[in-house]
Protein backbone atom coordinates (compact mmCIF):
# COMPACT_ATOMS: atom_id res chain seq x y z
CA UNK A 1 0.00 0.00 0.00
CA UNK A 2 1.50 3.03 -1.51
CA UNK A 3 2.42 5.65 1.99
CA UNK A 4 0.64 9.03 2.16
CA UNK A 5 1.01 11.59 4.89
CA UNK A 6 -1.27 12.46 7.65
CA UNK A 7 -3.70 15.14 6.52
CA UNK A 8 -1.68 18.53 8.08
CA UNK A 9 -5.12 19.72 9.17
CA UNK A 10 -5.54 17.22 11.67
CA UNK A 11 -5.15 18.23 15.28
CA UNK A 12 -4.06 14.54 16.19
CA UNK A 13 -1.98 13.27 13.51
CA UNK A 14 -1.07 9.30 15.34
CA UNK A 15 -3.83 7.34 15.10
CA UNK A 16 -2.84 3.62 17.54
CA UNK A 17 -3.21 0.05 16.50
CA UNK A 18 -6.47 0.04 18.41
CA UNK A 19 -7.76 2.91 16.19
CA UNK A 20 -7.95 5.33 19.06
CA UNK A 21 -6.13 8.73 18.37
CA UNK A 22 -2.72 9.68 20.80
CA UNK A 23 -4.11 12.60 22.81
CA UNK A 24 -0.44 13.45 23.24
CA UNK A 25 1.25 14.28 20.04
CA UNK A 26 -0.20 17.25 18.00
CA UNK A 27 0.19 19.04 14.64
CA UNK A 28 0.83 23.13 16.67
CA UNK A 29 0.11 24.51 13.49
CA UNK A 30 -3.65 23.66 13.96
CA UNK A 31 -3.95 24.49 17.95
CA UNK A 32 -1.48 27.76 18.05
CA UNK A 33 -3.28 30.94 16.80
CA UNK A 34 -1.00 33.41 17.83
CA UNK A 35 0.49 36.60 15.50
CA UNK A 36 3.41 36.32 17.01
CA UNK A 37 4.17 32.24 16.82
CA UNK A 38 4.89 30.71 13.40
CA UNK A 39 4.39 27.38 13.06
CA UNK A 40 4.77 25.04 9.45
CA UNK A 41 2.69 22.46 8.52
CA UNK A 42 3.38 19.01 9.63
CA UNK A 43 5.66 19.75 12.52
CA UNK A 44 4.12 17.68 15.76
CA UNK A 45 4.86 18.32 19.50
CA UNK A 46 4.39 15.10 21.87
CA UNK A 47 3.74 15.81 25.92
CA UNK A 48 3.06 12.95 28.55
CA UNK A 49 0.74 15.94 30.42
CA UNK A 50 -0.89 17.51 27.13
CA UNK A 51 -2.57 20.81 27.82
CA UNK A 52 -5.88 21.81 26.28
CA UNK A 53 -5.53 22.48 22.77
CA UNK A 54 -5.34 26.21 23.29
CA UNK A 55 -2.76 25.98 25.99
CA UNK A 56 0.12 24.52 23.69
CA UNK A 57 1.41 27.90 23.23
CA UNK A 58 1.83 28.82 26.87
CA UNK A 59 3.34 24.99 27.35
CA UNK A 60 5.81 25.67 25.05
CA UNK A 61 6.46 29.20 25.17
CA UNK A 62 5.40 30.48 28.75
CA UNK A 63 7.22 33.59 28.37
CA UNK A 64 6.23 34.34 24.90
CA UNK A 65 2.77 36.01 25.57
CA UNK A 66 0.03 37.44 22.91
CA UNK A 67 1.19 41.09 23.27
CA UNK A 68 5.00 40.07 23.44
CA UNK A 69 7.30 41.41 21.03
CA UNK A 70 9.34 39.64 18.27
CA UNK A 71 8.16 35.99 16.87
CA UNK A 72 9.00 32.47 17.70
CA UNK A 73 9.10 31.32 14.26
CA UNK A 74 9.33 27.15 13.53
CA UNK A 75 9.42 25.53 10.63
CA UNK A 76 8.09 22.66 8.78
CA UNK A 77 8.38 18.98 9.80
CA UNK A 78 9.90 19.71 13.31
CA UNK A 79 9.86 16.87 16.04
CA UNK A 80 9.38 18.68 19.22
CA UNK A 81 9.81 16.20 22.20
CA UNK A 82 8.41 16.45 25.95
CA UNK A 83 9.09 19.32 27.50
CA UNK A 84 10.94 21.48 25.15
CA UNK A 85 10.63 25.04 26.13
CA UNK A 86 11.40 28.11 23.91
CA UNK A 87 12.14 30.94 26.24
CA UNK A 88 12.24 33.77 24.45
CA UNK A 89 13.76 37.20 24.27
CA UNK A 90 10.32 38.32 25.67
CA UNK A 91 11.36 37.12 28.79
CA UNK A 92 14.56 39.38 29.07
CA UNK A 93 14.85 41.92 31.71
CA UNK A 94 16.40 45.15 31.04
CA UNK A 95 19.42 45.33 32.97
CA UNK A 96 22.01 48.37 31.69
CA UNK A 97 20.83 50.05 35.18
CA UNK A 98 21.48 49.18 38.08
CA UNK A 99 18.78 46.47 38.84
CA UNK A 100 17.40 44.04 36.84
CA UNK A 101 13.76 44.43 38.42
CA UNK A 102 11.19 44.93 36.25
CA UNK A 103 9.32 47.78 37.27
CA UNK A 104 7.37 48.74 33.86
CA UNK A 105 5.49 45.11 34.29
CA UNK A 106 3.57 46.32 37.59
CA UNK A 107 2.80 50.09 36.01
CA UNK A 108 -0.25 51.33 33.91
CA UNK A 109 2.19 53.17 31.55
CA UNK A 110 2.21 51.12 28.52
CA UNK A 111 5.44 52.80 27.21
CA UNK A 112 6.87 52.21 30.72
CA UNK A 113 5.85 48.41 30.44
CA UNK A 114 7.78 48.14 26.67
CA UNK A 115 9.79 44.78 26.56
CA UNK A 116 13.60 45.42 26.15
CA UNK A 117 13.92 42.64 24.10
CA UNK A 118 12.12 42.11 20.58
CA UNK A 119 14.69 39.47 18.98
CA UNK A 120 12.50 36.58 17.01
CA UNK A 121 13.83 32.75 17.54
CA UNK A 122 13.85 31.12 14.70
CA UNK A 123 13.52 27.22 14.05
CA UNK A 124 14.22 25.95 10.76
CA UNK A 125 12.77 23.03 9.08
CA UNK A 126 13.26 19.11 9.73
CA UNK A 127 14.73 19.64 13.24
CA UNK A 128 14.51 17.51 16.19
CA UNK A 129 14.62 19.16 19.40
CA UNK A 130 15.07 16.37 22.32
CA UNK A 131 13.19 15.67 25.50
CA UNK A 132 13.79 18.49 27.97
CA UNK A 133 15.61 21.11 25.84
CA UNK A 134 15.69 24.26 25.97
CA UNK A 135 16.21 27.31 23.41
CA UNK A 136 16.90 30.47 24.74
CA UNK A 137 15.91 34.14 23.55
CA UNK A 138 17.00 35.40 19.75
CA UNK A 139 18.94 31.70 18.68
CA UNK A 140 18.75 30.38 15.34
CA UNK A 141 18.47 26.75 15.14
CA UNK A 142 18.95 25.59 11.53
CA UNK A 143 17.59 23.24 8.88
CA UNK A 144 17.31 19.48 9.93
CA UNK A 145 20.03 19.81 13.06
CA UNK A 146 18.95 17.84 15.86
CA UNK A 147 19.09 18.93 19.51
CA UNK A 148 19.97 16.55 22.55
CA UNK A 149 18.30 15.60 25.59
CA UNK A 150 18.71 18.42 27.85
CA UNK A 151 20.84 20.82 25.80
CA UNK A 152 20.14 23.89 26.70
CA UNK A 153 20.87 25.94 23.27
CA UNK A 154 22.08 29.70 23.82
CA UNK A 155 24.00 30.05 20.29
CA UNK A 156 23.12 29.51 17.40
CA UNK A 157 23.14 26.27 15.77
CA UNK A 158 24.40 25.77 11.91
CA UNK A 159 22.52 23.39 9.51
CA UNK A 160 22.48 19.61 10.01
CA UNK A 161 24.92 19.68 13.25
CA UNK A 162 24.31 17.55 16.63
CA UNK A 163 24.04 19.40 19.62
CA UNK A 164 23.83 18.58 23.24
CA UNK A 165 25.07 19.58 26.99
CA UNK A 166 24.58 22.39 29.00
CA UNK A 167 25.51 24.83 27.03
CA UNK A 168 24.79 23.09 23.78
CA UNK A 169 27.80 22.26 21.64
CA UNK A 170 28.56 20.78 18.31
CA UNK A 171 28.71 16.60 18.54
CA UNK A 172 29.40 16.28 14.87
CA UNK A 173 27.86 17.25 11.58
CA UNK A 174 25.44 15.12 10.16
CA UNK A 175 26.62 15.91 6.35
CA UNK A 176 29.01 16.85 4.65
CA UNK A 177 29.36 21.15 3.18
CA UNK A 178 27.87 20.29 -0.64
CA UNK A 179 25.72 17.73 0.97
CA UNK A 180 23.94 20.24 2.76
CA UNK A 181 24.33 22.84 0.49
CA UNK A 182 22.22 20.07 -1.72
CA UNK A 183 19.44 19.41 0.66
CA UNK A 184 19.13 23.19 1.43
CA UNK A 185 18.56 23.74 -2.47
CA UNK A 186 16.39 20.68 -2.43
CA UNK A 187 14.41 21.78 0.39
CA UNK A 188 12.18 18.79 0.43
CA UNK A 189 9.57 19.97 2.88
CA UNK A 190 8.47 22.49 0.22
CA UNK A 191 7.42 19.76 -2.04
CA UNK A 192 3.55 18.81 -2.72
CA UNK A 193 2.82 16.55 0.05
CA UNK A 194 2.40 13.48 -2.53
CA UNK A 195 5.97 13.86 -3.51
CA UNK A 196 7.32 14.32 0.00
CA UNK A 197 5.44 11.08 0.42
CA UNK A 198 6.83 9.13 -2.39
CA UNK A 199 10.37 10.16 -1.47
CA UNK A 200 10.15 8.60 2.16
CA UNK A 201 12.34 5.71 1.31
CA UNK A 202 15.38 7.87 -0.09
CA UNK A 203 14.89 9.78 2.91
CA UNK A 204 14.90 7.17 5.68
CA UNK A 205 17.84 5.72 3.55
CA UNK A 206 20.45 8.81 3.53
CA UNK A 207 20.32 8.79 -0.41
CA UNK A 208 20.72 11.85 -1.31
CA UNK A 209 21.10 11.01 -5.31
CA UNK A 210 17.84 9.37 -5.26
CA UNK A 211 16.12 12.14 -3.53
CA UNK A 212 17.90 14.53 -5.96
CA UNK A 213 15.99 12.46 -9.04
CA UNK A 214 12.58 12.88 -7.02
CA UNK A 215 12.59 16.19 -6.60
CA UNK A 216 9.55 18.48 -8.15
CA UNK A 217 10.98 19.69 -12.08
CA UNK A 218 10.99 23.64 -12.99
Amino acid sequence: MPFSLPDAARVHPVTLPDGSIHEGTVFLSNVIDRPNIEVGDFTYASDFDPPPADGWAARLAPYHFPMSAGRLIIGRFCQIAHGVRFITAAANHAYAGLTSFPFGIFALDQEIMAQPDSRDTKIGHDVWLGYGAMVCPAVTIGNGAIIGTGAVVRDDVPDYAIVSGNPAQLVRMRLSPADIDRMNRLAWWDWPVEQIARARDALEAGDLDALEALAPKP
